[in-house]
């Protein structure tokens, strides 16, 4: 199976992309949040991570094929989460993932059903199921980007932030508070290299 492919972007539309590598020529379908960051780069070299899945009735034997594309593991990872929720499926969760799966993460984890509502083809009723399965397992992609930074934080950090808010969120505090003192200190010069070191900052920060 391709799980990431490097090559000239030749072509951009509104929902798919053409990368060239050597003599053969890919089309990946990509989420509007995504074209939205690479279409400036028409010539250059960009680096997309894929899944697969076929799409059509297997009852008729009219599968396609198709590829789709994600700027970094960490998205392509909360594609196959946003499809696991009944009555999202790949086509539709392409389509709505039109803003940073940042916000979308943050919008789950936070229960915001009727933000969700705002994404194309997400329903009342999809909004709720999708708030029902996935607001739990949100933490990691709420803080895909950090304060102050263009691209997402290395995995270790993202790991690492994850833990970060469930312990806090064990010890008492709420979900949002929890994300809000990880992003603090994390956002700070000094880098935690282990949950202890993450808990010690978030703490010293909180003194008076």
């Amino acid at each position: 199976m391709i799980s990431r492919i490097t090559g000239r972007l030749v072509r951009c539309s509104e929902d798919w992309v053409e990368l060239a590598v050597g003599p053969i020529c890919y089309q990946l379908h990509v989420p509007e949040s995504t074209r939205v960051r690479i279409q400036q780069q028409l010539g250059q070299e960009v680096t997309l991570y894929t899944l697969q899945y076929l799409e059509g009735n297997p009852a008729q034997g009219r599968l396609v094929p198709r590829m789709l594309g994600f700027l970094s593991e960490a998205e392509r990872e909360f594609f196959d989460l946003f499809c696991s929720v009944d009555g999202v499926g790949a086509r539709k969760a392409l389509r709505a993932m039109d803003r940073p799966v940042k916000d979308i993460a943050t919008a789950i984890a936070e229960k915001d059903a009727k933000w969700l509502t705002t994404l194309p083809g997400i329903g009342a009723a999809t909004a709720d199921r999708i708030v029902a399965k996935l607001h739990r397992k949100m933490a990691r992609f709420a803080l895909l980007v950090a304060p102050g930074e263009e691209g997402p934080l290395p995995e270790e950090q993202r790991d690492l932030a994850a833990e970060g808010m469930e312990a806090l969120v064990a010890l008492g505090h709420s979900e949002n508070e929890a994300r809000r003192l990880v992003q603090a200190a994390l956002s700070g010069k000094r880098k935690p290299k282990s949950l202890d070191d993450l808990l010690h900052l978030v703490y010293q920060q909180q003194r008076p």
